[in-house]
């Protein structure tokens, strides 16, 4: 063999071999990110079925067709069964309530039907001893080797239903006795006023002096201060059970033009007072977004709580002003004053800092509780300053 023909054939099997050399090595990395792949899919596998067995919550895989494929043993404690063969291989359907077997038959079709990534609802379960349970039921599509199962989890609102019952209860009864208030209660209120009335009307008729029947006329008196502030306890109470954020619809409002129209019936009850009440309003018209009437109610209950504390003589000042960002409402009076140990809890509901007027007018408790209520709804927000002996001014600051 010539020399150039042996190098020839000497390169030749050099490439061959460094080759065969390549694809070994390359053919060893293979194996080795291989087995790399295969070492996270095991450590994968062993993280997925620690935390599916651990978990405090009921854990399963279901079928299309709602098959129970693997559970954990929160599940097995749910349904009070002892062996996974108890639960494994059964159809959802057979620890479902009876009124509640269209829950899964939904959950079926929402997730296999209509393709949503997953679902939630709320059903009832029952145990193999024959008690139910309530559960909120989360469950979620995944690929897994060709077919698409169902990630399934259960947790137990049994306490939280019981809760949601018992609130519903509780509402249902409020609803009831509010029924009953408004509807049964007003009318023998007003049949004891239009009584009341009558009785005054045939003693001024036969023009009876006070001296003939003083114990009459006294009573009478009673009578319909007493029909005046359960009346006033009722429309109180019936306000504070119909004030929702949902109810109130506010529109900008003309606040100059509402303090004109509520104030004109406290001037009649203040010039019998002795009173002076006085409207300082900007030369502009200044507008809030509000629910006209429920505000009203506010500018009532502020006013004549002020008129209520202030003796004789004295003034109460209803005042409006634009500040930067907002609009403030002020009522001040030259009243008694609220002592400071009282004026912690002057908004809470029935407060002990509830008092009675100058001239003896009785109070529900519920009046500045219903104003701060409403001044809320409003996003508002609502303040006193005061001294004792002094008067007090309220504020309402509304955006």
């Amino acid at each position: 063999m010539r020399p150039s023909t042996a190098y020839h054939s000497l390169k030749t099997e050099l490439r061959s071999v460094r080759a065969e050399l390549e694809w070994m090595r390359t053919e060893r990395v293979d194996k080795a990110e291989h087995q790399a792949l295969a070492d996270r899919y095991a450590d994968s596998q062993d993280r997925f079925r620690t935390v599916f067995e651990n978990s405090p919550l009921g854990q399963k895989i279901i079928t299309p067709d709602l098959v129970i494929r693997q559970a954990n043993r929160a599940v097995l404690d749910m349904l009070g069964c002892a062996e996974l063969e108890d639960v494994v291989g059964h159809k959802i359907q057979e620890f479902a309530h009876p009124d509640h077997q269209e829950d899964w038959r939904f959950l079926q079709e929402r997730l296999w039907a209509h393709k949503l990534p997953h679902f939630t609802l709320e059903t009832c379960l029952v145990r193999i001893d024959g008690s139910s349970f309530w559960c909120q039921v989360t469950s979620m599509r995944f690929p897994d080797n060709g077919e698409e199962l169902g990630f399934t989890q259960l947790e137990d609102i049994s306490d939280r239903k019981a809760l949601e019952l018992s609130v519903k209860s509780i509402y249902d009864a409020q609803e009831t006795i509010m029924h009953l208030v408004s509807h049964d209660l007003k009318t023998p209120i007003a049949h004891i006023q239009l009584l009341t009335d009558l009785l005054q009307r045939q003693i001024d008729a036969a023009r009876l002096a006070t001296d003939d029947a003083p114990d009459t006329v006294r009573y009478l008196a009673l009578i319909r201060q007493a029909c005046a502030d359960a009346y006033k306890l009722l429309q109180d109470v019936l306000l504070l059970g119909s004030l929702d954020a949902r109810d109130v619809k506010k529109r900008p409002t003309d606040l100059s033009a509402l303090l004109v129209s509520r104030l004109a019936t406290h001037q009649l009850a203040a010039q019998e007072k002795g009173l002076a009440l006085v409207l300082d309003l900007p030369a502009q018209a200044l507008r809030a977004n509000l629910h006209a009437d429920t505000f009203g109610r506010v500018v009532d209950n502020l006013v004549s709580n002020a008129l209520k504390f202030t003796p004789a003589g004295g003034r109460v000042t209803v005042g409006l002003q634009e500040c930067p960002g907002c609009v403030l409402l002020t009522v001040r009076d030259t009243g008694i004053g609220i002592p400071e140990a009282l004026q912690a809890d002057l908004f809470e509901k029935f407060s002990t800092s509830a008092r009675s007027g100058v001239g003896g007018e009785a109070s529900t408790g519920l009046g500045l509780f219903i104003t701060r209520q409403i001044v809320q709804l409003h996003r508002g927000k609502l303040w006193v300053e005061s001294r004792e002996g002094e008067g007090s001014c309220f504020f309402v600051k509304l955006h």
